[in-house]
């Protein structure tokens, strides 16, 4: 039965009519144009269609839209402002740690969420925050880096 779900997404209230079932990554896809959130196993293992709920990495494949009511969510369209990249797609762009760059909206998010936790990991505990999004290509080490790059720069200032 659709329904009226309201919810701030990316900044921004929307209120689409959908399904209160249906998953909020295919209403994210289909109803609202995002598509950066990316369809990957649909069994919330890979972490390819990761995005911010209320600031926790959430797998959109597993989450029915009903669920997102009055919450905030984040995707990779909201990560930057204002025209400019969010520091970790430049640390991404910078460490070269994309390839195909299916996996890149989930890692970022996931490792948007761990910083907002943990705002200095160790090495130890990006890889532990990061290590269900899968990165077929094996830029894994580049992706470690790169949040790495962030956390030092954050450590600086």
């Amino acid at each position: 039965m659709e329904k009226t779900i309201k919810f701030k997404l990316n900044g921004k209230t929307v209120s689409p009519t959908v399904d209160g079932a249906r998953t909020l990554l295919w209403v994210l896809r289909t109803e609202l144009g995002l598509t950066g959130t990316k369809y990957g196993c649909g069994e919330g293992y890979c972490g390819a269609c990761t995005v911010l709920v209320d600031n926790e990495a959430s797998r959109s494949c597993q989450l029915a839209i009903q669920d997102v009511e009055g919450r905030e969510v984040l995707t990779i369209e909201g990560l930057s402002a204002n025209g400019k990249l969010h520091p970790l797609q430049q640390a991404f762009i910078d460490h070269d740690a994309l390839q195909c760059g299916y996996c890149t909206p989930g890692m970022l998010l996931a490792a948007h969420s761990l910083l907002l936790r943990i705002p200095q990991p160790s090495r130890q505990e990006i890889i532990a925050g990061l290590e269900d999004n899968f990165c077929r290509c094996g830029a894994h080490t580049r992706i470690i880096q790169a949040v790495q790059g962030v956390a030092a720069k954050r450590e600086a200032k």
